[in-house]
């Protein structure tokens, strides 16, 4: 039956098959199979982000295991709940796929739902979502945190004399995006799914890895809070234009030492840890004189700069003192 296709089979025994799957979540009180979900909301406020990913756009299924694309949903849209200083608690994925897909595929998506929460964000709930058809694959989350009585931490709030942080590695998945179109395509330029298999068991397997399945610091994100973070953020864009982010918002400049930038991408050119996408690190800006452990939630801790007085409030980011182009992943100039 796993081989059975969604137009075979039939949305409800799709959805027969797929929602047992998914974990519960501590703070769901009423979960799938209504029109809507329940969730528990203590503090009164509740932190809410989303995003989509699009076969072609954001994934290449010649590369990515439905697996894979399930763990990466997770990855990529809690790290931003964590990046407000909140807690994640749950998530409503929507699925929009080709009628051929067969249903063991969506099966494999849900135990890379239910695995990924279960390594990085125990006590996630997968409360609902949507099934649908489309031409080519769409995965749509929505995802939820409680603040717990914290001040969400922003954007907008790094100050002159801050240090500059970053929870986690930089630079590797935008090599190992690089490795996979150099080389895990045909003739035609395709992606190739046996020369994919063979980089992930090769050398450059770990950033293979940072690429099609990230682990990222989702648990940092309230431990940095409670540190007295100042503002913070995903790098998901590259440390250049999310760091310039950050500068902006706050009205600062934001001085960062390349050795520094070296050190926290020991995989990757210090290009791609700078203008590279999809790191999925957290940015963080701490007081002058708080110094965080050196690893959090199993990623390292690197101080890789300065929060300075910005010239007539106009936000900007130096390299070594030089002015650094806020450049990055932008889907509008991409390709």
């Amino acid at each position: 039956m796993d081989d059975a296709t969604l137009h075979e089979a039939g949305e409800l025994e799709a959805l027969r098959r797929f929602l047992p799957l998914l974990p519960e979540g501590d703070a769901t009180a009423v979960g799938p199979g209504d029109d809507a979900a329940v969730v528990a909301a203590p503090d009164g406020r509740f932190v809410v982000t989303t995003d989509t990913m699009l076969e072609g756009a954001d994934f290449r299924l010649g590369w990515s295991r439905w697996h894979d694309l399930g763990w990466k949903a997770v990855a990529t849209n809690l790290i931003d709940v964590a990046a407000m200083g909140a807690r994640p608690t749950s998530l409503v994925v929507a699925l929009a796929v080709p009628p051929s897909t067969r249903i063991g595929a969506l099966e494999e998506l849900a135990r890379g739902l239910g695995d990924a929460i279960a390594a990085m964000a125990p006590g996630v709930g997968v409360v609902g979502g949507d099934l649908g058809t489309s031409r080519h694959a769409v995965i749509a989350v929505t995802a939820f945190g409680d603040l717990e009585g914290r001040p969400p931490v922003l954007r907008s709030g790094a100050r002159p004399g801050d240090a500059v942080w970053v929870v986690g590695d930089l630079g590797r998945a935008a090599t190992g995006l690089r490795h996979l179109f150099v080389e895990a395509v045909d003739e035609a330029a395709e992606p190739d799914r046996d020369a994919a298999e063979l980089l992930r068991a090769g050398a450059h397997g770990a950033s293979i890895a940072a690429q099609l399945a990230p682990v990222t610091p989702i648990g940092a994100g309230t431990l940095l809070a409670d540190l007295g973070a100042t503002a913070m953020l995903d790098v998901s864009d590259g440390l250049a234009l999310d760091a310039a982010r950050v500068a902006r918002a706050s009205h600062v400049r934001i001085a960062l030492d390349e050795a520094a930038v070296a050190a926290a991408s020991p995989d990757a050119a210090l290009a791609a840890a700078l203008h590279g996408g999809e790191d999925h690190a957290l940015l963080v800006t701490l007081p002058a004189g708080v110094a965080p452990p050196a690893e959090l939630a199993g990623h390292p801790v690197r101080r890789i700069g300065r929060v300075e007085q910005a010239a007539q409030g106009a936000g900007d980011v130096t390299l070594d003192g030089e002015p650094l182009e806020p450049r990055g992943w932008d889907p509008y100039r991409a390709g």
